[in-house]
């Protein structure tokens, strides 16, 4: 199997990580009534469990991010984060209510687009 096919697993998986972890850590500022710059604040945020699952999002997407990388040059697996604006907009959606308007959809169309486009140009190793 080639590279590029075994790396596109762990992209994906790493692009849905890191979007988790921000629903995550904005559900953890809800759930802690917003951030408060002074120390007893700031603990109150970063020890909400919410924030922590977050930050545990992020760490596992770091270790799935780096099998990508061994994978694949970083010239082809960089442009996929750009997925992210898409999966944060519909986990944005579903887990916060947030309302998308209809013209930043279509800003997602063309990064969606794009993203394939460079998918499809060449080897990524």
């Amino acid at each position: 199997m080639a590279p590029t096919i075994k790396a596109i697993p762990l992209i994906v998986i790493g692009v849905l990580l890191n979007a988790g972890a921000q629903i995550l850590l904005k559900k953890g500022l809800q759930a802690a009534g917003g951030l408060d710059l002074h120390i007893a604040g700031l603990f109150k945020v970063l020890l909400q469990p919410w924030v922590l699952g977050g930050l545990a999002f992020y760490a596992v997407s770091v270790v799935v991010w780096l099998g990508a990388l061994s994978l694949v040059d970083v010239n082809y697996a960089y442009p996929f984060l750009a997925l992210g604006f898409l999966a944060n907009a519909i986990l944005a959606r579903m887990f916060l209510a947030e309302t998308i308007p209809p013209l930043r959809w279509a800003a997602l169309a063309v990064i969606v687009i794009g993203v394939g486009m460079q998918a499809w140009s060449g080897k990524g190793h």
